[in-house]
């Protein structure tokens, strides 16, 4: 039994994209999509056996007709291939309002043959092609879904996730004692596992995250751990301690300059249907992804520089920015930023799919200017880049203050 795992797709991701104009629609849009159609290409060149999706399909809670579009494109194509797909709901999957919809509720409500949903927490069982899987599925929790006001009266912030977080581990383990011992059995959870090594999406809640440990769910009855929600692909346990493969597939696509050294892909494994629980596992493979390259380029201009501007060129070429997203930092004295020639480093970087931003650290001064920008010109989300990367806030909270920054910039429009 073959499986591709994989996380964290995002499409409506758009920053530092530009429209391409033989679509109309964002270059990075582009970059999303292509990565989703690797992912398809190879289930169907492979003859997986099941598509197993933890989470995140969007970018937004309230995706636009054309992202659904393209994500159900690409979902109808795995169903006429006769490939089940197990769609796990995510956070950015979620509605902000209970009584909503998901994201991922038109697949059953339009009946499309072979796809499910994993929108509850519970055990589900799928057909494969190469027989019966058992899936228990932990979708995003979200607080009014699982506990009753009743049970957090008097509680704090800290209290109702540790609470939620007991109510999780018990559920999961209730699960999976009443596993079916003879038919394989993975965990599929869109959540945060204590030991996982955190990207840009490590607080995309605020701090609403409810974190688990590994060893509640990577339990002996499981023969693999699918997790989804962090962007960093990892692998978590091994089954050499007797427990299953516990592992973050990643996002297929960079979101941000958090994932500028991240490899991109997703995962296959393959179990012994046939095999006793707890060694089924046959193969396990992550399978890169040829995703848009983030670049940083770093220069340094001395006092004595003849010429700061081919210094920076200097540094620009020997980066490899061809089709890249690039940002570009100079650290310079101040009387050497009067003669750096925007128009050379801006020609030096004419080979870049985008420019994210060109920044001056003024070493003597102890302070940042951004460089070569009209500020007139800017939009607010690109304006808030600059100013995070001009003051040196860490690519993962940028991340975190942008996406709440355009939650606001949305509820204005």
């Amino acid at each position: 039994m073959r499986i591709l795992h994989f996380a964290d797709l995002h499409i409506g991701v758009e920053n530092y994209g530009r429209v391409d104009p033989r679509t109309g629609l964002s270059t990075r849009l582009g970059d999303f999509l292509r990565a989703y159609d690797d992912i398809v290409d190879y289930a169907i060149g492979a003859r997986v056996d099941l598509v197993l999706f933890c989470g995140d399909a969007y970018k937004s809670r309230d995706p636009s007709q054309t992202h659904q579009r393209e994500f159900a494109r690409r979902v109808a194509r795995l169903s006429a291939a006769g490939i089940p797909v197990f769609l796990l709901v995510g956070n950015h999957d979620s509605p902000n309002v209970n009584a909503h919809a998901t994201a991922l509720e038109i697949f059953p409500t339009l009946d499309v043959a072979h796809a499910h949903i994993g929108g509850r927490l519970d055990t589900y069982q799928v057909q494969t092609n190469a027989g019966p899987l058992q899936i228990v599925a932990l979708p995003w929790i979200r607080r009014g879904d699982f506990m009753a006001s009743g049970d957090v009266r008097g509680m704090d912030h800290e209290q109702i996730n540790k609470a939620i977080e007991s109510r999780i581990e018990t559920a999961i383990a209730l699960h999976a004692e009443s596993l079916d011992a003879d038919i394989p059995a993975v965990f599929a959870g869109h959540v945060t596992v204590t030991q996982a090594r955190l990207a840009s999406e490590q607080s995309m809640m605020l701090g609403h995250d409810h974190k688990l440990t590994g060893s509640s769910v990577a339990l002996p009855q499981f023969d693999y751990v699918a997790l989804g929600h962090i962007h960093r692909h990892q692998v978590l346990a091994r089954t050499a301690s007797g427990l299953p493969f516990m592992v973050y597939a990643g996002s297929p696509q960079r979101v941000d300059f958090g994932e500028e050294k991240d490899d991109k892909g997703f995962c296959v494994i393959e179990l012994d249907a046939a095999a006793r629980q707890g060694e089924r596992l046959r193969s396990f493979e992550f399978v890169k992804i040829d995703a848009r390259r983030f670049v940083t380029v770093s220069a340094r201009v001395t006092a004595d520089d003849p010429d700061p501007t081919a210094s920076v060129v200097k540094a620009i070429e020997r980066a490899e920015i061809a089709e890249a997203i690039v940002r570009v930092r100079v650290a310079m004295p101040s009387e050497a930023e009067a003669r750096l020639r925007g128009a050379d480093i801006r020609k030096a970087l004419s080979g870049a799919h985008y420019v994210a931003s060109v920044t001056h650290e003024i070493t003597d001064a102890r302070r940042a200017r951004i460089g070569d920008a009209d500020a007139r010109s800017l939009t607010p989300q690109q304006a808030l880049r600059l100013y995070f990367d001009v003051h040196g806030i860490t690519p993962e909270r940028a991340e975190t203050l942008m996406r709440s920054a355009e939650d606001l910039i949305a509820e204005q429009n």
